[in-house]
């Protein structure tokens, strides 16, 4: 199931682009009315493609949406996508209801992200296949760390007196340092030992 990488209708895209309380450059204000009721359709569509979704439930009411990033070519904030915070509720039409917001990352036409929060529950996409644990969010930022130093799978191994196959686990998100691992990471990329304990998400 691949939720992003689709195209906005116009009519969505208005929708999401569509925000009554925000005043910024070259947008309208107040901006012309739109159905924002399209939202709903989409928003539902998006979760009943999710394969344990209970179809009893859907999004029943939605507010105008909250933008935290505006595409822009303004040379001190320049972004090429749009992130928009739709909030709403989800209903079992039996008078239950529950909180929702949608956080919706386009560029243009083209989704990029969807991410639904139901009540006190997040639901993001997954970056691992069906059936597989997720990585640990420390390999990402573990691996661009690297990469921006110029130092190799070999030279980390080395450096910190772990084998290759670790140091390619921790790349991979198998595993999260401890914190004796955390000190000999922290030596090795030149950065504070707190830093790499708060990326890690280590508690002091």
């Amino acid at each position: 199931m691949e939720i992003v990488n689709r195209t906005l209708t116009a009519e969505v895209l208005a929708a999401l682009t569509y925000w009554p309380g925000i005043v910024y450059g070259g947008q309208k204000n107040p901006p012309d009315p739109v159905d924002i009721m399209v939202l709903r359709s989409f928003f539902n569509e998006m979760l009943q493609e999710l394969p344990w979704w209970n179809r009893g439930w859907e999004v029943s009411h939605v507010k105008p949406g909250i933008p935290s990033e505006i595409a822009s070519d303004y040379a001190r904030s320049a972004t090429g996508f749009t992130e928009v915070s739709v909030p709403g509720t989800v209903s079992d039409g039996c008078g239950d209801g529950l909180p929702f917001v949608a956080q919706v990352r386009f560029e243009r036409d083209r989704l990029i992200r969807f991410q639904a929060k139901i009540g006190d529950m997040v639901i993001v996409p997954a970056t691992a296949p069906g059936g597989r644990p997720e990585p640990h969010p420390f390999a990402a930022v573990f691996t661009r760390l690297m990469d921006l130093r110029g130092i190799p799978t070999r030279d980390m191994a080395e450096q910190t007196g772990r084998s290759r196959v670790t140091i390619d686990m921790l790349r991979d998100g198998c595993i999260n340092p401890d914190a004796a691992f955390v000190k000999e990471i922290a030596e090795t990329l030149d950065m504070s030992e707190a830093d790499i304990r708060a990326i890690a998400g280590l508690d002091e």
